[in-house]
């Protein structure tokens, strides 16, 4: 298996309880050529500090905009590798994560990979009002950013993630590299430990309305981006 670099693109507000667990099961990868970058949303806790601690991340401070999605954009602009990869400051991965994927990657020539899931709830915390707590069974392949990993050659073909959104552009981002027909695999283990906790974003309850909104969004989006693929496909 070759030796290049990937990048690890991290966004992060307040990470304080988790990030360290986290940044430290990216490092004890079996695969060793990884740098980290870690895009702070602005935290007002000790995030900057713990992520400075560690010599192979890089930390970046946004200035404008602190919002997830322009966090992994200005990781993807930043890397310095040949593969790109995501990872949420709370979750943790399997040591065998990126190798495994390299390795499906070489064998197979697709351009992305995906993994299996596995949730967790954090000891002492309980099950947010958002949350399907039938998640907490079982795995589940991971359609998401923290399971993606892409040649760099992806995000120069079909772009980088969609600011319009703040919750969506994953999805947006993967219907357009299915539009565009990037190869892709999906690697039935488990690799990636998505923790729930009483601070998960993504669940908070009181964004279901904006959430909602996004989806429709999303819909119209991917039906105008379909009928303007057909027509240029007839053409």
């Amino acid at each position: 298996m070759h030796s290049s670099l990937v990048t690890i693109i991290m966004p992060v507000k307040n990470g304080e309880p988790y990030l360290s667990e986290s940044i430290q099961s990216i490092l004890d990868q079996d695969y060793p050529s990884i740098e980290i970058i870690v895009v702070d949303g602005q935290s007002s806790d000790n995030t900057k500090q713990i992520a400075e601690s560690y010599k192979n991340v890089r930390y970046v401070y946004q200035q404008q905009n602190p919002g997830i999605p322009q966090a992994k954009n200005i990781g993807i602009q930043m890397a310095l590798g040949e593969f790109i990869g995501f990872a949420s400051h709370d979750d943790l991965w399997a040591p065998n994560k990126l190798s495994r994927q390299l390795k499906y990657m070489e064998r197979n020539n697709v351009d992305y990979t995906i993994t299996r899931v596995k949730y967790f709830l954090q000891p002492g915390s309980s099950v947010r009002p958002g949350f399907n707590k039938d998640l907490l069974e079982g795995d589940y392949v991971g359609k998401m950013p923290e399971t993606l990993l892409a040649r760099r050659s992806v995000f120069d073909r079909i772009g980088i993630f969609n600011t319009e959104f703040t919750y969506m552009e994953d999805i947006d981002w993967f219907n357009r590299a299915a539009l565009n027909q990037i190869p892709m695999g999906v690697i039935e283990e488990v690799l990636l430990f998505k923790r729930v906790h009483d601070n998960n974003v993504s669940y908070d309850p009181s964004k279901i309305n904006r959430i909602n909104r996004e989806i429709l969004f999303l819909l119209k989006k991917s039906i105008d981006r379909n009928s303007q693929f057909n027509k240029e496909s007839s053409n």
